[in-house]
């Protein structure tokens, strides 16, 4: 299939214009004629539900939560980015879109991220609008801080609870909407497949969670916001309860699945402090604002931290990096964690971390401008370790966290299969091979709010007049057999072993051979291990309960399987990309002295996989990146 971006023709800067000029429009009164179902209520899902139900559509949004706020962007914690250039230390559209596409490695499509950085003032502007408390300087206008790849301060903070008050806005927006009767919202509800008919998504079939009916809903176009799958891992930043089963559900029914090698490992993350924990806990990359990364020079140093002397400790990113010091981007950041782990520099109980010390910006600024920046992450920081890191510093380590990998999606965030958008997280578009800091919020709230929006019309234009498909046609009648015949699969199994168990497995085979660093015999041997792990997982999974009442085995059953098969691709994908670009480091392709080893002559493409069955290898297809605004060069942070 040839793979059809969609990029509008003009120069960079008039692209999103032009095309906002030229798409079809769907007038204010036909809006009430079309139907739209959105899957995801964070950041993305949110946003977007709002703004069509605000726009006219009528929108059935889903959740598998309670309540839309408990979507895992309110994790988010740093900040969000825009080109406003407060500070007037250089920044604009171009330098936001430029640092973006570096930073990811210059494996992003340059029309998105351009787009992303155009509209990111606007969303500034929007949540502001809406109450969004974001910090102040004394003067009145917004603050800045600084986060990792850039050398310019715009990102845009509420504390450490940038998510939490960003999703509060975008819930409040949503809750007018399902006042006003445009939007229904759907809690405790997991999309479970997406129903096609001549090609194109017509509905989604979706499980209550409390009381295990199944249920089909039938829509002119589906969006899918339903974020990442770091989760593969098992351990990592996001909550338990994420998952990648709608998005591989659709790519089962036809969307390509783009760059899924592509997984960021954060640095600045609460070491694990046993091998039975189950998640890990994020410390905002702000931190490195004023925290200063170090390890002892010796290795295996028993010492504590107040032990040892200035002279014996090594800022090993200031020292590697000086340009950019403790704000390197954090595929470079959690590299160069790993190394002094692989040479025994290790601090912590279990040797697993290394230090995030605040003990200089204290003695500079004061304790009270560190606890306004950032108390409720040292709080957080405290409960967790019972340590005070105003007294002795942080510790951190490198843990999976963003997945750039996604739906592959052209200009308009539909998927190869007409209809089917995917948005925030769920697709691949912004990030490339590793994503800045502050950049997530930032996309969600973009696609959400001020592209989705548009673009869906372009689409919805030639169905005007026409019903959406009956949920009694037979493609819905089969969804939803084959749902049931899967669900009643998994109770019939009867096995010894909890789904956490395989879960747990699978994340150890990942982190190890397709985790910070992957080379081919690893990546083999993960590709050998995980198909008999699965088939075990067939065999032996135990699931208490039924299939008709809250069962959560069941639903961590679905989830996990979806896991081993992406998880298949997640390595094919690593081994295919003979290169390391970002978060994507094949041992074998790094230069002297050790940094990312791209190769743009064959790899300058997007990997966009195409399902082809159970049994068989899926399709390579390449989306060949163009750039005529940016020079491909080796990144450099020192």
């Amino acid at each position: 299939m040839i793979l059809d971006s969609k990029v509008p023709d003009g120069p960079l800067a008039e692209k999103w214009e032009g095309y906002r000029f030229n798409m079809k429009l769907v007038a204010p009164t036909n809006k009430r004629k079309f139907k739209i179902i959105v899957i995801g209520t964070g950041l993305a899902g949110a946003s977007a539900a709002a703004t069509l139900g605000e726009l006219g559509y009528n929108v059935d949004v889903f959740t598998y939560h309670d309540s839309p706020r408990r979507a895992h962007s309110i994790a988010a914690q740093g900040g969000i980015n825009a080109a406003k250039n407060y500070r007037g230390d250089g920044d604009s559209i171009f330098r936001l879109f430029y640092d973006t596409i570096k930073g990811g490695d210059y494996r992003s499509r340059e029309a998105n991220v351009y787009r992303l950085a155009e509209v990111s003032n606007e969303i500034i502007d929007q949540c502001t609008a809406q109450g969004v408390p974001f910090a102040r300087e004394y003067g009145g206008l917004l603050d800045n801080r600084s986060f990792g790849g850039v050398q310019v301060s715009r990102t845009f903070y509420a504390r450490g609870q940038t998510g939490q008050q960003l999703l509060l806005g975008s819930y409040q927006a949503l809750a007018r909407q399902v006042g006003i009767g445009t939007v229904k919202l759907h809690t405790r509800a997991e999309m479970l497949e997406v129903v096609l008919k001549d090609g194109r998504a017509v509905g989604v079939v979706v499980r209550d969670l409390a009381t295990g009916e199944i249920t089909t809903h039938s829509a002119h176009a589906v969006v899918l916001a339903t974020g990442g799958y770091s989760n593969a891992y098992y351990l990592s930043t996001n909550a338990m309860a994420c998952n990648g089963t709608a998005i591989w559900r659709a790519y089962r029914k036809g969307a390509y699945f783009a760059n899924a090698a592509f997984t960021q490992i954060h640095p600045t993350c609460i070491p694990a402090s046993d091998e039975f924990q189950s998640k890990l806990t994020l410390m905002s990359e702000s931190l490195r604002n004023d925290g200063r990364i170090w390890v002892p020079e010796k290795a295996e140093d028993p010492r504590p931290a107040a032990g040892i002397p200035e002279s014996e400790r090594d800022y090993y990113l200031e020292r590697r990096y000086p340009a950019f010091g403790n704000l390197v981007p954090r595929d470079v950041a959690s590299r160069a964690a790993k190394q002094q782990m692989d040479h025994n520099k290790g601090v912590g109980p279990l040797h697993n971390g290394v230090y995030l010390d605040f003990r200089d910006s204290i003695e500079r600024l004061g304790r009270d401008v560190i606890e306004t920046r950032y108390s409720n992450l040292f709080e957080m920081y405290e409960r967790i370790t019972d340590e005070n890191p105003y007294e002795v510093p942080m510790r951190i380590y490198p843990a999976p966290h963003y997945t750039m990998g996604g739906l592959w999606v052209d200009y308009e965030l539909m998927t190869t299969v007409p209809g089917l958008y995917a948005i925030g997280e769920a697709n691949f578009s912004d990030h490339g091979a590793n994503r800045l800091g502050a950049s997530a919020l930032m996309q969600g709230l973009a696609d959400g709010y001020f592209v989705l929006p548009y673009t869906v019309g372009n689409y919805l234009a030639k169905y005007l007049n026409t019903d959406p498909v009956s949920s009694e046609d037979p493609v819905f009648k089969d969804a939803e057999r084959e749902v049931n015949d899967r669900l009643s699969m998994f109770m019939g199994i009867k096995g010894s072993r909890s789904v956490d168990w395989f879960h747990r497995e699978l994340g150890m085979i990942l982190i190890e051979y397709c985790g910070m660093t992957r080379n081919r015999p690893g990546l083999e041997k993960a590709l050998s291990e995980i198909p008999a792990l699965r088939e075990e997982f067939y065999k032996d999974v135990r699931i208490l309960g039924d299939s008709e009442t809250l069962n959560q085995s069941l639903e961590k059953a679905g989830r996990v399987a979806d896991f081993f098969e992406l998880a298949e691709l997640m390595c094919r994908d690593a081994l295919n990309r003979e290169e390391s670009c970002g978060g994507h480091f094949r041992e074998e392709h790094q230069t002297e002295d050790g940094e990312a080893q791209r190769r743009d002559d064959e790899f300058a493409y997007a990997a966009a996989w195409e399902w082809t069955g159970a049994d068989s290898e899926p399709t390579l297809n390449k989306e060949q990146l163009v750039f005529e605004n940016v020079e491909l060069t080796t990144r450099s942070y020192k």
